[in-house]
């Protein structure tokens, strides 16, 4: 593809900071420009997922056109993607219109404020809030008390466990995994060291998803510079080149009605990004997986091959995964221990990794990348290089 990432930035996330979301945007923005050796004047093309959404508190605050404004930016294309292959989207749509010309420097933003936002009986990650009514296919789960995603990963989990003898254990190496990548980050909320003990310990919240198999709210933004080939070659750094995406989903757009719900939309996702490059599972030496719940972590190895289809537990059990393994996953702390951007933040670290700036925890002489982002039947899968 004729895209690249050449520039990526996160400001200072944390927990009930109070900065407004143009604060933290703003400073992710500059950090992304200055590390692609760009101005505010070079972009011409701004994208975000989901777009402004008033009825959920601190979820997406900000729109596009809020911040083109607030940048003084002058584009000639932009794109709110709610749909699609979800926190992916605006990635891809930026790739796609760099491409054919649309734009040569493209701004992708996601900037919350839940922490902020968030109290006791008013929380963007629950269906409805701030709204009279649901509709579609949170209609059927909302009457029954399925109110959260935690509710719907937790049947998944439960299936997968049923299915192929996953046990809390092996969701507990992932969220100690991370958390230990997370005590070399700097930038991650959870510092404090976590053990198995701890894990297990942990309240639970919809069995057999406990509390630290949920990802953590926060204040903050991340910003990805998707620019032309040709255009990227004059950036600061050596160009993160698009080398495949995959977005298919071939089932129902619902959590609950997956014919096997031990996959989830990954598995369509992964599919179709390896269809359309050379490069194999075994090429790739840094994971970025859409951990909003710990289970989706093993899912999204079967989805991208990395392990068979009921294997990620002996997968995970083996090392692989953590400090030190083959295919280390979310090196950052993820969304786990490093805080929620749905996504963003994940790629944000992949692309740190390939351009060697991650300091403590960087995975020697790492040139692949691999990321997919989503749950339930909404993916995205992303394939960079290191040019």
């Amino acid at each position: 593809m004729k895209a690249a990432i050449t520039g990526v930035g996160m400001s200072d996330i944390g927990r009930n900071t109070g900065r407004a979301a143009m604060l933290h945007l703003a400073q992710a923005a500059d950090r992304a420009l200055a590390r692609a050796g760009l101005t505010r004047a070079d972009i011409d093309g701004i994208a975000t997922y989901p777009g402004k959404a008033e009825g959920s508190p601190g979820m997406s605050p900000l729109g596009t056109g809020e911040v083109r404004a607030a940048l003084g930016l002058q584009t000639r294309w932009h794109s709110a993607v709610p749909d699609g292959p979800a926190q992916m989207a605006p990635i891809m749509v930026a790739a796609m219109a760099v491409a054919t010309g649309q734009a040569r420097h493209v701004l992708c933003f996601r900037a919350l404020t839940e922490s902020s936002s968030q109290s006791a009986g008013r929380r963007a990650s629950i269906p409805g809030a701030g709204k009279a009514q649901v509709g579609g296919w949170l209609s059927w789960l909302v009457p029954v008390g399925a109110m959260s995603a935690s509710n719907w990963a937790g049947w998944m989990a439960q299936r997968y466990f049923h299915e192929f003898g996953m046990t809390r254990e092996h969701l507990g190496m992932v969220a100690v995994g991370q958390r230990q990548f997370a005590q070399a980050n700097p930038m991650a909320v959870m510092q404090k060291p976590l053990t198995m003990d701890d894990y297990l310990a942990a309240r639970m919240i919809s069995q057999p998803l406990g509390l630290f198999d949920c990802d953590i709210p926060i204040d903050g933004a991340a910003v990805v510079i998707v620019s032309a080939a040709d255009a990227a070659r004059d950036c600061r750094l050596p160009p993160l080149r698009i080398e495949a995406m995959g977005s298919a989903l071939r089932s129902a757009e619902t959590w609950d009605q997956r014919a096997d719900l031990t996959t989830m939309g990954a598995h369509d996702a992964g599919a179709d990004l390896w269809a359309r490059t050379s490069v194999t599972p075994q090429d790739v030496d840094v994971l970025a997986l859409y951990d909003g719940f710990s289970i989706f972590v093993p899912l999204w190895l079967e989805a991208l091959g990395f392990c068979g289809h009921g294997e990620a537990k002996d997968f995970i059990a083996a090392g692989h995964i953590g400090p030190g393994g083959r295919y280390p996953v979310n090196t950052g702390g993820g969304q786990l221990s490093g805080g929620r951007l749905h996504g963003f933040g994940l790629l944000h670290e992949a692309c740190l990794q390939l351009w060697g700036e991650a300091d403590g925890r960087q995975v020697a002489d790492a040139r692949t990348a691999v990321c997919g982002m989503g749950g339930g039947f909404i993916a995205g899968a992303m394939l960079l290089q290191r040019d």
